[in-house]
């Protein structure tokens, strides 16, 4: 394998992982609307005789900070869409109306908005422990490039000073995307 390559392997990688990280932040709950919150949630649908993702289901909207609109693209899916929102373990209470369900967005207690700060440093630590993974694959194709020698015991140092580098950007990427959401979810 080039090294060339191999670097660029670990980068997407962990641009992966912190994009996951990003993708995962979008479900947690603050205080104000937000599709992500339930796009992602898993509907069983009766007539279709399956689960299906609710943002494959319907379109989802938030006319005010506090509401989300929920337009399904086939009415006798309603029932279900609400239930699989009220079931969620969201706390979310929705409401049907004639051709959508309207689901307001409670104020988070200071109790609630602590649990969604835990469960944001938990995501981070998961996302953290993802990265370094990949910096063990980094730094072990370099020991096989050296052992295959692809590269001088020289390349291999500047090799896994090259993956440490990565390694050092992403986690501090990481540590500033949990800041935000922490602050995000504490606003009152």
């Amino acid at each position: 394998m080039d090294p060339a390559e191999s670097i660029l392997e670990t980068e997407v990688a962990m641009q992966a992982a912190v994009e996951h990280l990003v993708h995962e932040f979008a479900s947690v709950r603050t205080g104000k609307a937000s599709p992500g919150l339930i796009e992602n949630l898993d509907v069983f649908v009766r007539s279709y005789g399956s689960q299906m993702k609710l943002k494959s289901l319907a379109v989802i909207s938030t006319p005010e900070p506090r509401m989300l609109v929920v337009s399904p693209f086939d009415p006798a899916t309603t029932p279900e869409i609400e239930k699989a929102i009220r079931e969620s373990k969201l706390g979310l209470n929705p409401v049907a109306a004639e051709r959508s369900i309207r689901v307001p967005i409670p104020e988070l207690s200071e109790e609630r908005r602590r649990d969604m700060t835990k469960l944001v440093k938990q995501l981070g630590e998961e996302a953290k422990v993802r990265i370094r993974a990949i910096r063990k694959d980094g730094m072990d194709a370099a020991k096989k490039m050296k052992a295959d020698n692809d590269l001088t015991e020289d390349g291999q140092k500047d090799h896994e000073a090259e993956v440490q580098k990565l390694t050092d950007k992403h986690v501090k990427d990481i540590d500033e995307h949990v800041a935000v959401k922490e602050a995000e979810v504490m606003k009152v």
